[in-house]
């Protein structure tokens, strides 16, 4: 018989974290759209500190409707600080991406994620890696590459953006599941987007351009996507495994493709289809070893 390993304190509910993972990237692609439309007319200080007051102010009412005010003691500062810090870095890095490249393929590069952390794992974490899975990870920075691919006679170098936002990304997602089992999932949102909207207010002032009611209302919406999004994703590996889940990311690509396509009529060529192929299917892999290794066998 197979059982699953589990932390004490966690809710084994795999279907609920699955529904999590694909809501939240679902809304997390409604918000890089609406950020990618307003990004051409601010800078991205303005960006990040409209749409972290209005996530702010979503989190403030739903904290105050649910009488949860303790929320807002931690009990891993540091690790809050680190995971806030990797918070900032990857918004900042991704959001740059989405100034100069197409929507799908933004998200795309940023599924590297997997690939960086387990070819970091056996410095960082002391674990070993297998043949299968250096070959995984040699295929899936070959899918990167050909998304760097010339563009006429230059190299794609936007493309590096999304894939530090991706490494960033990575390091963010490990801490959440260390720290899930005694954080409440309203602390790691409040604190983290809290530290995102000062990173902008530090940066707002250079380049300001004031925005319009329109403007602020997309903000605004992009803020509440955000804030959605991120609550669903961290309730995500409080329900299921990383392994189980993090596959179902990967819908956000059929997202981005459909968005890009509807409103700015991107459409991706041979090159990105297949180094995003490469990548998903490198990814995948890695995703089903870790699984597997993670299944205890029970006489």
């Amino acid at each position: 018989m197979m059982v699953r390993a589990r932390a004490q304190g966690r809710i084994e509910a795999p279907g609920r974290g699955i529904a999590c993972m694909f809501g939240g990237s679902l809304l997390l692609t409604m918000n890089d759209a609406v950020v990618k439309w307003v990004s051409s007319d601010f800078q991205l200080g303005q960006i990040l500190v409209f749409r972290g007051l209005a996530a702010l102010t979503v989190i403030a009412l739903v904290l105050y409707w649910r009488k949860d005010l303790h929320t807002f003691r931690v009990r891993y500062p540091k690790m809050q600080l680190i995971r806030t810090t990797l918070m900032i870095a990857s918004t900042i890095l991704f959001i740059s991406g989405l100034r100069l490249m197409p929507l799908a393929e933004n998200v795309a590069i940023a599924f590297v994620g997997p690939v960086f952390v387990t070819a970091l794992a056996p410095l960082f974490l002391g674990e070993q890696v297998g043949w299968r899975s250096w070959s995984a990870v040699l295929v899936g920075f070959a899918g990167v590459l050909l998304m760097l691919r010339p563009s006429g006679e230059s190299l794609n170098w936007a493309a590096l953006l999304p894939a530090g936002a991706a490494l960033c990304g990575a390091f963010r997602d490990l801490l959440t599941r260390h720290i899930s089992d005694a954080e409440a999932t309203g602390t790691t949102l409040f604190y983290s987007t809290l530290g995102v909207t000062f990173a902008g207010a530090a940066i707002a002032p250079f380049g300001w351009q004031t925005p319009g009611l329109t403007d602020l209302s997309l903000l605004a919406l992009a803020g509440v996507l955000l804030c959605a999004a991120h609550f669903f994703h961290i309730e995500t590996f409080r329900f299921a495994e990383a392994a189980l889940v993090a596959p179902f990311k990967y819908s956000a690509l059929l997202w981005a493709g459909a968005i890009g396509f509807l409103v700015w009529g991107d459409i991706p060529d041979r090159w990105a289809l297949l180094g995003a192929t490469m990548l998903i299917t490198s990814g995948l892999y890695l995703f089903y070893r870790e699984r597997k290794q993670s299944i205890i066998l029970v006489p």
